[in-house]
């Protein structure tokens, strides 16, 4: 095979998807196994895929884009992916709020991600559907990032119609590593990490402390703990590694407040409805990986285990219940157990190089009594006469997913992608509060894949991307009989809902230095997940469109200096025109991120971040609008071969903009009804924080 020009990724059977289904989409690939094999450091962003990546929306972040980056939280991690936005609206151990391509993606429904092949969406969560909690990623221990954008990925399952990631973790380091921050209102954060010989692998040990109170009037007394071992053994032809992780947080929550009592004064911009908001939340699992691999061939596989709970108690509308407040209690515990595993072969077949990559993904969740109840400071209430009664259920949900992908070199300067891939489900709900919302469910969905990919012709490629993707719905929505608060009959939802896109891009390096991508996509949902603010969940909507434009940009005119500039502009609507009320809430139209970093030959180092997003209707009538958000890091420090010390300033420009913002009805105790309007959760203030990182 002609490696040179990265004519290895993995993937399989030839273009049978389009054939079966010629009305429907198509498309996918990731990397050049071949060609990563023999890469020991990954440069990220600074990497070349040309011949590599499958489509003009799929990359590749590295630890170097990490390392001068200032970063206020574990969940912007996935804002290195080019369009990606990550906020927060409810305290810093809950999971954030994500955005991507024009979607909520609340807290990760049409997002997947995974690290080190443990998938970390959660679906039927007692919060929301694919709830996706990173806050036990270590960020200094993350080797790599690899993201797509799109449903043209064959190895990419539920809910990725608009993107996923795939976190890969360290497997040693080079140098024993103590790192400490502190910073204004309470911040300080603390970890540990090294790595040992032991036989003929490596022995890695890490953890992390991370305590913050915080700019609101409740202080956040965020307790945060992460602790991590793994053990790795790695080959010339095959490795292993074995990995296990603690995780625990509990916290205090301001969440969103009315924008009317902010703007006359009766309550301040980083006051709560009610002090008595939090959480605690728990997370311990054991992975093992495994790959082997031959002079045509190559083998993965991982299997893992996993124990999480979570306790979120919340108010987002005040008092529309009546003087006891809105609060709710939102609690599960989940055992979670699965493998994947794939088989990738190099072949020429008829005079044509190609690959060809079957694989198996399982999956369960066990839930024991996911739990919504109302509550008045933490205390369940006995009685409900109005409201949000107790709801109590046990559910298990399995998933088996196929795939099959093939890449084949048909000419020096056209390759195709194509993929077909098949997803079962069970759901089997047992409602302690209802028996008529108990039930079991079987559902199955096939989504075929298709890239075209032209060139190179001067450092350049050109992409065509086509294919279908879903996600699945809360279990409980596909049981439901009867409303759980007034009985009244209500209909059950579809458990899979279909997504297909298409996408045009072009990747260039013809500019020496410069890595740049255009994308012009377009995505078809058949039905979206709406966030609630009485009950703090998300509820099905109809179908909706989205097209958009990204244009990505990484640079290294030197040694010295990195910039990258990133651009997406999208537009989302409901299919259902209503009367011309089709906008689809909080759905972000314009993101904007860029950044520079300069390393001097003496150990100085600065860089500058900018953050901005905006066009956010905030409900269907395009009448409520969100407010454009920019936000202005910058940091500086000097690196040395055993220390580094550095100084970031967040928010320097002192931004009052909203991390979140949503419209519905609300209630402040000295109001006598509810008012629908605007809740915000503003940006955190200016602040300073100082870090000190010694190696030996």
């Amino acid at each position: 095979m002609n490696t040179n020009t990265g004519k290895i990724t993995k993937h399989i059977i030839l273009a049978i998807g389009p054939l079966i289904f010629p009305d429907l989409a198509i498309c996918e690939e990731s990397e050049n196994i071949t060609e990563l094999d023999n890469i020991e450091v990954h440069a990220g962003r600074g990497r070349t895929l040309l011949g590599i990546a499958g489509s003009a929306s799929q990359g590749e972040v590295g630890q170097a884009q990490f390392e001068y980056r200032p970063m206020s939280r574990a969940g912007e991690l996935v804002e290195v992916i080019p369009g990606a936005v990550a906020t927060q609206h409810s305290g810093s151990g809950k999971a954030n709020q994500f955005f991507l391509r024009g979607f909520n993606l609340d807290h990760g429904t049409d997002f997947s991600v995974n690290v080190d092949g443990i998938p970390m969406n959660m679906p039927t969560h007692a919060h929301g559907q694919g709830y996706l909690d990173l806050n036990s990623i270590i960020p200094e221990l993350v080797d790599k990032i690899d993201y797509g954008k799109g449903p043209y990925y064959a190895e990419v399952g539920d809910f990725s119609a608009a993107g996923y990631a795939r976190i890969h973790t360290k497997h040693k380091l080079d140098q024993a590593l103590v790192k400490f921050t502190a910073g204004e209102y309470g911040y300080y954060r603390g970890m540990a990490a090294n790595s040992t010989p032991v036989g003929d692998g490596d022995l890695l040990y890490a953890g992390e402390f991370h305590l913050y109170d915080g700019v609101w009037r409740q202080p956040e007394d965020l307790g945060k703990f992460n602790g991590m071992i793994r053990y790795s053994v790695d080959k010339d032809d095959w490795g292993v590694s074995i990995n296990g992780k603690a995780y625990h947080a509990g916290w205090m929550a301001t969440n969103q407040i009315p924008d009317r009592a902010v703007r006359d004064g009766r309550i301040g911009l980083y006051d709560a409805m009610d002090n008595s908001d939090g959480g605690n939340t728990n997370r311990y699992s054991l992975a093992s990986n495994f790959w082997h691999k031959g002079e045509d061939w190559k083998n993965d596989a991982n299997i893992y285990a996993l124990y999480t709970d979570v306790n979120l108690y919340s108010n987002y509308s005040g008092y529309t219940l009546g003087p006891e407040g809105d609060q709710i209690w939102q609690h599960e515990r989940r055992v979670q157990v699965g493998g994947n595993v794939d088989h990738t072969r190099y072949d020429r077949l008829l005079g044509f190089d190609m690959d060809n990559t079957v694989g198996l993904q399982l999956r369960h969740d066990e839930l024991m009594g996911i739990r919504m109840a109302r509550t008045q400071t933490r205390n369940e209430l006995a009685t409900v006469e109005d409201g949000v009664g107790e709801r109590i259920d046990d559910v298990s949900e399995t998933s088996v997913g196929l795939y099959i992908k093939n890449q084949t070199h048909w000419l020096e300067k056209f390759r195709t992608i194509a993929g077909l891939r098949s997803d079962f489900f069970n759901f089997d709900v047992s409602s302690r509060s209802n028996s008529l919302n108990s039930g079991n469910k079987d559902a199955a969905i096939v989504s075929p894949k298709l890239s075209l990919i032209l060139g190179p012709w001067y450092d350049s490629e050109a992409f065509i991307n086509m294919g279908y993707g879903y996600h699945s719905n809360d279990a409980r929505g596909t049981a439901i009989r009867v409303d759980p608060d007034n009985g009244a009959a209500v209909e059950t939802v579809k458990p899979l809902v279909w997504s297909r896109g298409g996408e045009l891009g072009v990747r260039s390096n013809v500019i020496s230095g410069l890595k740049s991508t255009v994308a012009l996509w377009w995505l078809q949902s058949n039905g979206e997940l709406i966030f609630v603010g009485d009950s703090g969940t998300t509820e099905p909507a109809g179908g909706s469109q989205r097209y958009g434009v990204e244009w990505t940009n990484y640079y290294k005119p030197a040694d010295w200096l990195t910039l990258d500039a990133d651009f997406a502009w999208t537009k989302s609507r409901f299919e259902d025109l209503r009367a011309g009320a089709n906008y689809i809430p909080n759905s972000v139209g314009r993101v904007f991120s860029a950044g520079a970093v300069v390393e001097a030959a003496n150990g100085l180092f600065g860089t500058v971040r900018l953050r901005h997003f905006g066009d956010v209707p905030l409900d269907e009538a395009g009448g409520l609008w969100q407010g454009d958000t920019s936000i202005l890091n910058i940091g500086a420090g000097y690196k040395q071969n055993h220390y580094k010390l550095e100084v970031d300033v967040f928010n320097i420009l002192d931004s009052q903009g909203s991390d979140i913002a949503y419209a519905y009805e609300s209630r402040l105790s000295d109001e006598a009804e509810p008012v629908n309007g605007i809740l915000r959760h503003p940006v955190e203030p200016r602040m300073i924080r100082g870090t000190v990182t010694i190696n030996f």
